[in-house]
């Protein structure tokens, strides 16, 4: 499966909504500087993940991006397809021709999709969440 960067960035900014509290609009900026993403880029994309209907955006002062249902029912594999397109294209396949690695790259593409059609944001977010933990210092004595 072939990820642009659109395609990372589109994954990054749910995972900064999915982190964040919920019910609560995160602003572009905050998103932007968290994960190190353009900001003009970040508005393009989060303008699409609304349309989608990944995210839902909140106008005014206090206004942000949230998600529009919860990350426990949202997969990576999802919000792949939608920003990447239908997969099944590129490793040099051409339309209708047969290659003998034709067989194997099918393989790695649905061992790759049963992986991030089962992988919620929120099991990101759990497993993020104990690694970073893992590494705190324990002062206590």
């Amino acid at each position: 499966m072939h990820t642009s960067v659109k395609g990372e960035y589109a994954l990054q900014a749910i995972f900064d909504l999915a982190s964040q509290r919920s019910g609560e609009p995160i602003r572009i900026a905050d998103i932007a500087q968290r994960q190190k993403i353009p900001q003009k880029f970040l508005e393009l994309i989060l303008a699409s993940l609304k349309q989608a209907g990944f995210v839902e955006s909140r106008r005014g002062a206090e206004g942000g991006y949230l998600l529009s249902r919860p990350a426990d029912s949202l997969t990576v594999g999802e919000v792949l397809r939608y920003v990447e397109g239908p997969q099944g294209k590129g490793r040099g396949r051409r339309k209708g021709t047969s290659t003998p690695f034709s067989a194997m790259w099918e393989q790695v593409d649905a061992a790759v999709s049963g992986v991030v059609d089962k992988t919620t944001f929120a099991d990101l977010q759990r497993t993020w969440q104990e690694q970073q933990n893992k590494y705190v210092l324990n002062w206590e004595i």
